[in-house]
């Protein structure tokens, strides 16, 4: 499902050189489960963004769904994302002027798609059915997640990229949104990368990759 060579980011830093990934080669097969850990700085989120095609790696190559990344142009990548993955955020970025339901239609709607009956039955799945007509403002913290949970499942992607997807709830919310995650990936059957701190999370996945310096120093199933 995804494959990356040898990805190498490097940025200026007060006008140096600055590599955040060092000649990272990574496989994920279509419908595994994969956690990214490692301490702050390590890289994680970097790697994400490459491997979602969110940025362009210094050197190296990103393969989604047997597309290279590099090939495509920015509306291309675009589209791919569109078609087939769903993202998760820390920070939810759900649009603060659509209802719970209008953002769960966004993806599908950019396509041209049915989406009210869709937006209703995921929205009722992560317990919000009578929650759909309220802005993000008039929603916590975890039923703006769950809102968030839902828009990404809702294009029925191959793939979800989720960036600390609980980092922003308590315990109890936190562990409500990860069984939720779960349940909708596993009926998906769509892979899944997260990267994450909570370690009750990591534990869900079936392999683990840990980060350090920019470089993978291990990578472990469950």
């Amino acid at each position: 499902m995804l494959r990356c060579e040898s990805l190498t980011q490097t940025y200026l830093s007060g006008g140096k050189p600055l590599t955040v990934l060092k000649d990272i080669t990574l496989t994920v097969a279509s419908g595994e489960r994969l956690a990214v850990v490692g301490p702050s700085g390590s890289g994680k989120s970097t790697l994400l963004g490459l491997l979602a095609g969110l940025d362009q790696p210094t050197t190296g190559s990103v393969y989604l769904d047997g597309q290279h990344m590099a090939e495509l142009s920015e509306d291309q990548r675009a589209r791919l994302r569109g078609e087939k993955v769903g993202f998760v955020f820390q920070t939810f970025q759900l649009i603060p002027t659509l209802t719970a339901q209008e953002n769960v239609q966004v993806p599908l709607e950019l396509r041209g798609l049915p989406s009210v009956a869709r937006a209703h039955d995921l929205l009722a799945r992560v317990g919000l059915a009578d929650r759909m007509d309220h802005y993000p403002s008039q929603l916590s913290g975890g039923e703006q997640q769950r809102v968030a949970l839902a828009r990404a499942f809702s294009n029925h992607p191959k793939i979800l990229f989720a960036d600390e997807p609980t980092g922003n709830l308590d315990a109890s919310t936190g562990a409500t949104v990860i069984d939720l995650m779960m349940e909708l990936n596993q009926e998906s059957g769509t892979t899944l990368i997260l990267v994450t701190h909570d370690p009750d999370l990591a534990n869900r996945a079936r392999r683990t990759i840990r980060l350090r310096d920019g470089s993978i120093v291990s990578d472990s199933d469950a």
